[in-house]
């Protein structure tokens, strides 16, 4: 048996490692949801599964997302992941082919050149030992661009590296030793038995007039200790992500998603983060208001080590902008929802005090206009128009007396709030008979969508306009009017809707593209989903987003959000309409068997 007393700390690292793993797992499964539960059982045995594994290896082990984004960053957390992947594979294939079979001792593969030290004594020694210290020096290269990114980010193309906690820095700092030591303890081992490559060959050659039989075994007991060290640190650490991260897209791959109430799949996911602070530049509070200690990456790691405040939990523009750069798909919108859920007062009856009798019209398409449209009634008043000029039977469902769709709630954490305005809104459309629904905000767009148990389709205007312009119940003036159009981030992000205003403004405008766009597009700065963000904040915000849109000088900016609308109009740096009110003033309209048409000029913007 190949065995001497500095394999032990490596064999109780593991042991600890995969006991507090194995713990943690069936916990967090334990915990998922009826529903969760639901669809890992229908979905475990399908193609999902190959499909799972198939994004393990691009996602967990190459880092295929971060590459995109970060070639450089990217070849960093590949060298480390696959690499030391690779490393422990083909220590099997060696250790196995050495042993002439497969039940080795398991440590072997581990510490193979200290127990094997004979060269070239079995089939593709050589070939296999040149592999072993060419991963070795590839993750050797990661490590160094890993300290680069701690010291220097910028080098590394971020702007800001995230700040760790104890067990972050001591997991970290043992990860950063394993594979020095290992290259010394190889190359010792070398220098005296000559039994290494390229690598560990040469630099044996160059310390062998060293007293290398003294520094032999205390090289290869540091190396073991850092390995004992970090697995140790490792299941309290932001590397659970390792392993966790492969569970992640298991179960994301079978179906489950993160729902309203925090589950065991809440901390998978907080679990996988990697806090690698990609998330840290996009977040618009960050550059803009130079608010740098709420970011997705503090809100995970504090909600991990139970320190979550409710200034990190809820100053959020719950933008989305964290989750789209997030590399391993976290749904960090929802999560930070989650740990915002504000309890039921008890004995409170919320909202009882609505009429339940209002007249309830039956209609083919039910518009609802939503509060933040009206609060900008321009919008209320083209919508009436467009439903006008294409001859659509509507109803407009909250003129008078309508409630709020409940997403605002919601987003703040009151979930049984927003529960009884969706019910009584639920029964209206109900008993209406209709056969659409038409928002023109994007916040009740999403509401309607994920939150209610609609059986008719939903659609945001942008949307029904697209619709009514394909079906030619729209004809549009041609104008020579420049637009830039901004992705609100409930309708972009939140709803995947970017091509469907586009193809409307490219029919009768000039649309100009922006840098800053789809899934790249920067929030207006008015979110309702930040209750501690200051006024000169959101102003900081709205005019850092303005500042890019209006970079190419546009004629009118065109969203498609009142909310939007609302705090760009106030900017006074661009002409700012919502998409239904330009294409209102573009409809050509027949009358009497005479065509007439309303324009929109550049003289007229100027006076608008």
């Amino acid at each position: 048996m190949k065995f001497n007393l500095f394999v032990i700390p490596f064999i109780l690292g593991a042991l600890i490692l995969f006991a507090i793993i194995i713990y943690k797992y069936i916990r967090w499964i334990k915990s998922v949801d009826r529903k969760q539960e639901y669809f890992i059982r229908k979905n475990i045995f399908t193609f999902k599964t190959i499909r799972a594994i198939g994004e393990i290896i691009r996602e967990a082990l190459i880092h295929n997302k971060i590459y995109k984004k970060n070639p450089l960053l990217g070849y960093m957390h590949m060298s480390l992941a696959f690499g030391w992947f690779l490393l422990i594979v083909v220590g099997m294939i060696e250790s196995s082919l050495s042993s002439g079979t497969l039940f080795k001792e398991p440590w072997l593969g581990i510490f193979f050149n200290y127990f094997i030290t004979t060269p070239h004594g079995f089939h593709m020694a050589d070939t296999l030992s040149f592999i072993m210290d060419l991963l070795l020096l590839i993750i050797l290269s990661g490590v160094m661009l890993a300290l680069i990114k701690r010291m220097r980010a910028r080098f590394m193309g971020m702007k800001k590296t995230t700040k760790h906690h104890l067990y972050d820095r001591l997991a970290l700092t043992s990860l950063w030793f394993i594979f020095p030591l290992r290259l010394l303890a190889e190359s010792t081992t070398s220098a005296i038995h000559d039994n290494g490559s390229f690598l560990t060959g040469s630099i044996g050659n160059l310390i062998s007039g060293l007293p290398v039989q003294a520094m032999e075994l205390p090289l290869w007991w540091a190396y073991s200790m850092a390995l004992f060290f970090f697995f140790v640190s490792l299941p309290f650490s932001r590397y659970m992500h390792i392993p966790t991260e492969v569970v992640h897209i298991f179960l994301k791959n079978w179906g489950v998603t993160v729902g309203e109430q925090y589950s065991g799949y809440s901390d998978i996911q907080i679990n996988s983060c990697s806090r690698c602070g990609i998330c840290i530049d996009p977040c618009q509070l960050n550059y803009a208001c130079d608010i740098t200690n709420v970011q997705s990456v503090y809100f995970i790691r504090d909600t991990r080590y139970n320190t979550l405040k409710d200034e990190v939990a809820n100053n959020c523009l719950m933008c989305g902008r964290c989750s789209e750069s997030c590399p391993v798909g976290l749904d960090l919108t929802m999560l930070r929802q989650q740990l915002r859920n504000k309890q039921e007062i008890p004995g409170k009856l919320y909202y009882n005090f609505i009429k339940k009798d209002n007249a309830i019209e039956t209609t083919d398409v039910i518009y609802f206009a939503g509060c933040m449209t009206h609060l900008t009634p321009k919008i209320i008043i083209s919508m009436k128009k467009i439903f006008k000029s294409a001859g659509i039977n509507y109803w407009f469902m909250d003129e008078e007396n309508g409630v709020c769709c409940g997403r605002p709630l919601r987003q703040q954490g009151f979930v049984q709030q927003s529960k009884d305005l969706v019910s009584k809104n639920l029964r209206i459309i109900t008993e209406s008979g209709a056969k659409l629904l038409v928002t023109s905000c994007p916040i009740c767009y999403k509401s309607f969508k994920d939150e209610y148990t609609l059986s008719i389709p939903v659609m945001h205007h942008s949307e029904y306009i697209e619709q009514l312009v394909m079906q030619k119940k729209l004809k549009l003036n041609k104008t020579t009017i420049k637009t830039v159009y901004h992705d609100p981030c409930e309708l972009g992000r939140g709803a995947n809707i970017y091509d469907q205003p586009r193809n409307v403004l490219n029919k009768f405008t000039s649309l100009i593209p922006s840098e800053s766009e789809r899934e790249d597009s920067l929030c207006c700065g008015g979110s309702l989903s930040n209750t501690l963000i200051e006024l000169s904040q959101q102003i900081k915000i709205r005019d850092n987003a303005l500042e890019e849109l209006t970079k190419h000088n546009p004629d009118v900016l065109i969203t498609a959000c009142p909310l939007c609308k609302k705090s760009f109009i106030h900017g006074n740096k661009a002409k700012v309409m919502d998409l239904a009110e330009i294409i209102a003033d573009n409809i050509i309209t027949d009358l009497n068997n005479n065509t007439t048409s309303s324009k929109v000029n550049k003289a007229e913007l100027v006076l608008n």
